[in-house]
């Protein structure tokens, strides 16, 4: 069994960033390994990931609180696996996100690495960028 989490500091205002973070058509820009995600009913999603090498799909269950800045996930089965994303406003134009994750299935290093990399994703993608849409 595992508990994982790992946080970042990201230059950017925390409620844009929280609203960027949420839309469902955005997880897969930043969650390593997610390749789609589409919402398919009030707080589902089904989504298509690489899990070390093989292509994984389902539906998982995905709930948004804006005024918390705060999502929470998880999908059903032997792994009891779930996770939050919170992020706090630093009053600097800053912001810190913070990604906890529970799995029943023990794989520490690459659990770890896949936390660090979303978050590398995250700071990438909207440190000195836009995180509106473009058409």
């Amino acid at each position: 069994m595992g508990d994982y989490e790992h946080s970042a500091t990201v230059r950017h205002d925390a409620d844009r960033l929280f609203e960027y973070l949420a839309e469902i058509g955005n997880l897969p820009m930043y969650f390593e390994a997610m390749i789609t995600a589409e919402q398919t009913g009030d707080s589902e999603v089904r989504v298509v990931a690489d899990v070390e090498g093989e292509r994984r799909e389902g539906t998982a269950w995905l709930r948004a609180d804006r005024q918390k800045r705060a999502m929470s996930w998880g999908s059903e089965g032997a792994n009891n696996y779930h996770g939050e994303l919170q992020i706090a406003d630093n009053g600097d134009d800053s912001a810190t996100v913070r990604v906890t994750l529970h799995t029943v299935r023990a794989d520490g290093p690459g659990i770890r690495a896949g936390l660090e990399q979303t978050l590398a994703n995250i700071k990438r993608q909207v440190e000195g960028s836009s995180t509106e849409r473009t058409s």
